[in-house]
């Protein structure tokens, strides 16, 4: 078993060596993280989404539509926006060029 995994090594290394260390670094990071940027796009289309909401909820309480429904749905769509921005910045405070 151990002659297996050290020619894996060897063959990694070989990789590592012919990559650009930049472009081996990216991919060291893509691999720690993967899908961060489809996250990233999710948590942005979720917190729009969420903003257009509260938007027409807001409007619609200041036309004076019947606030004991507009609050509660109005109060969710602030929520769903603070919820993706929160994750956004967590997912903005992983260092993508961590080297090991």
């Amino acid at each position: 078993m151990t002659d297996k995994s050290s020619k894996l090594n060897a063959k990694r290394s070989k990789t590592a060596q012919k990559l650009d260390p930049e472009l081996y670094a990216q991919l060291k990071a893509e691999l720690k993280t993967p899908y961060k940027g489809l996250r990233q796009f999710v948590y942005f289309a979720c917190g729009a989404s969420g903003f257009i909401g509260a938007f027409i909820f807001l409007t619609q309480l200041l036309a004076g539509q019947d606030a004991s429904v507009i609050l509660p749905n109005l109060a969710l769509q602030i929520g769903v926006v603070a919820l993706m921005i929160w994750l956004f910045r967590l997912e903005q405070r992983t260092k993508p060029n961590q080297r090991k």
